[in-house]
């Protein structure tokens, strides 16, 4: 019983691993194309879906290349013999000739086994002959639909040569394409290659008029009876050819041809390895019925298109364009978006920075008219101290204006009026006028309001205007003004009347820390020297100095020892000067007092003196 049972076992083992035999029959040859395309789309199809093992066997139906039937019995002969001691499980013919040739013979070779006609053009199908153990996927080309894609990318076309070869089959599309397009197209020249020579075709595709298309059906057998197997005759043409190439199926698609609609061997042989597999797993062929395949969406190659100048507005709605070079987007996207997010910052940054620097330029300008505005106000304020000292300045040469002229009257009341005397009477008039002049045209400058104007100046010049100018004051409250004018010139880049106004700043501060000092030796030292390429001017007192605490703020504004002091003056004397890109700072001296040193850039007359 056991040793029953195991070998029931065995033998279903051995049923479920034997491998189905299928019998694939190739138009022409293995290596003819379309066919083969279509025959390793079934293969593929065959390894994803099928269940069981599949030994495929290939055989070629050579006799299709030429007609005759000796060669053909011969070939239905070595098919009998190599399948009398069991016949395959299934038999798919590919193509025409290889269908056409499965029907004619079928009694002959395979009468019981299931066959599947594939990749067969609806009209080279004998419907009549098949029976119930048959089931076709067939295809159907749209001959007229071929060609109006030639002439929607190619409207001016005039000359169509159609390259076919002189077999049987070759023979049959030769007499559909004479059928159906040369009625509807009486304007265009049909030229068929179809009695030519290989080398012939290529001549002629080399030298074809303009306004020329050439349209690949296939070349399996040309006009002196070479056979072509595979592509090569496709790419030899492409090589040589002056006008685009336009073909009917995808398997010729991807170098040579331009595209269009087409059938496609990829669907095709899915729909074949379907269909095969089902009858394999016990399904009945006649019931198994498949529309036949139209051409899927169009599809065009994009290198072609560039290459013949084809428009991509000319392809129909819905149309895939394949091999289009990768843009420079496409290629570099993440450095683009990289260089262009940096180029965004910084056009950001750039952004700010300048409307930054117009606001601190707006800045500068507003601070610049507001220290001049507050320098202003600080030389009413200066003017008001030395209302005294001015109106002593000029109260002496008026008087003395008036002593004269009443002199001269006098002279002049005389019998002999003394006319030398009166000469020397109206020349101290005149240099005492002069004089009170002079004391009000400084006066004027003091209280001037003028923008800041740089010009060439001289700092011994400006300095010792400005001693002429406080020596009133200086002489009203008891100071010695003690100066040191530097020997030769010391030629600046400045505005005469705001650096006065530093000096005299100066001045008058020293004038007012040692007012209040008893003793009779109350002095300010005024020096200025050259350092290189700068002028200095210092300015030093015999004072009590500065505090210690405070050496930090007195340049700060509102900051002031006096008791009626705004606390702007040192503050405006930094501001001018930082202005005229120098340098003032404030110490006391070891021996006491306190001395304050402006440094000036020379100008460029000045450095050059050196």
């Amino acid at each position: 019983m056991l040793a029953t049972m195991l070998s029931v076992a065995l033998a279903r083992s051995a049923d479920a691993v034997e491998p189905k035999r299928v019998l694939v029959l190739h138009s022409y040859g293995q290596n003819f194309k379309p066919w083969r395309d279509y025959a390793v789309a079934i293969r593929q199809e065959f390894e994803r879906q099928t269940r069981w093992p599949i030994d495929v066997q290939d055989f070629s139906v050579v006799t299709a290349r030429f007609d005759d039937n000796n060669v053909e019995n011969q070939f239905v002969e070595y098919l009998a013999a190599l399948f009398a001691h069991g016949a395959p499980d299934l038999v798919v013919a590919i193509g025409a000739p290889a269908a056409l040739f499965v029907q004619q013979h079928r009694t002959d070779l395979f009468p019981s086994v299931p066959m599947v006609l594939t990749a067969v053009e609806e009209r080279r199908v004998r419907w009549s002959a098949l029976t119930q153990n048959d089931a076709v996927v067939a295809v159907r080309q749209d001959i007229p639909a071929l060609f109006a894609n030639i002439f929607r990318l190619l409207p001016e076309t005039k000359t169509i040569a159609v390259v076919i070869g002189d077999s049987p089959n070759e023979r049959f599309w030769l007499g559909e394409f004479r059928r159906e397009i040369e009625p509807t197209m009486p304007n265009v020249k049909m030229t068929y290659w179809n009695h030519k020579s290989f080398p012939e075709v290529l001549k002629e595709a080399a030298t074809l008029p303009p306004y020329s298309a050439i349209f690949w059906v296939q070349l399996q057998v040309d006009g002196s009876g070479a056979v072509h197997e595979g592509e090569r005759a496709l790419k030899d043409i492409h090589d040589v050819a002056n006008a685009p190439i336009f073909s009917y199926d995808e398997s010729f698609f991807g170098g040579e041809t331009v595209g269009g609609p087409m059938t496609s061997a990829t669907r095709t042989g899915r729909k074949t390895a379907e269909i095969a597999l089902r009858i394999l797993d016990g399904e009945a062929p006649a019931d198994i019925k498949t529309p036949t395949l139209q051409y899927g969406p169009a599809k065009y190659d994009w290198r072609q298109l560039q290459r013949w100048g084809i428009p991509e507005s000319r392809l129909p709605p819905g149309s895939e364009v394949e091999f289009r070079s990768p843009s420079a987007w496409e290629i570099y996207r993440w450095q683009i978006s990289l260089i262009t997010a940096v180029i965004l910052l910084q056009s950001a940054l750039i952004s700010i920075l300048v409307h930054e620097r117009r606001r601190r330029v707006l800045a500068e300008v507003q601070s610049r008219q507001r220290s001049a505005e507050l320098a202003h106000i600080n030389r009413f304020s200066m003017a008001g101290e030395l209302t005294a000292s001015i109106a002593h300045e000029l109260n002496q040469p008026l008087g003395a204006i008036l002593t004269n002229a009443e002199s001269a009257a006098l002279i002049l009341k005389s019998d002999a009026p003394d006319l030398k005397e009166l000469r020397e009477i109206v020349e101290d008039i005149r240099r005492d006028d002069t004089r009170a002049s002079e004391v009000i045209i400084r006066l004027r400058s003091l209280l001037k309001r003028a923008p800041f104007e740089q010009s060439d100046l001289d700092l011994n010049q400006v300095a010792q205007e400005t001693i002429e100018f406080l020596q009133p004051l200086a002489t009203a409250r008891d100071v010695e003004l003690d100066p040191g004018i530097a020997a030769g010139t010391l030629p600046i880049r400045g505005d005469r009347i705001q650096l006065q106004q530093v000096i005299m700043n100066l001045i008058v501060n020293a004038i007012d820390a040692i007012s209040g000092l008893a003793g009779p030796h109350r002095r300010i030292g005024l020096q200025t020297a050259r350092d290189g390429d700068f002028a200095e001017i210092g300015v030093c007192d015999n004072g009590p100095g500065i505090m210690l605490d405070r050496f930090d703020r007195v340049f700060e504004p509102f900051y002031t020892t006096k008791p009626q002091g705004m606390g702007m003056g040192l503050a405006i004397a930094r501001t001018i000067v930082e202005a005229h890109d120098g340098r003032i700072v404030a110490e006391n001296k070891p021996e006491g007092g306190a001395v304050f040193r402006i440094r000036l850039p020379l100008s460029k007359a000045g450095r050059a003196l050196a």
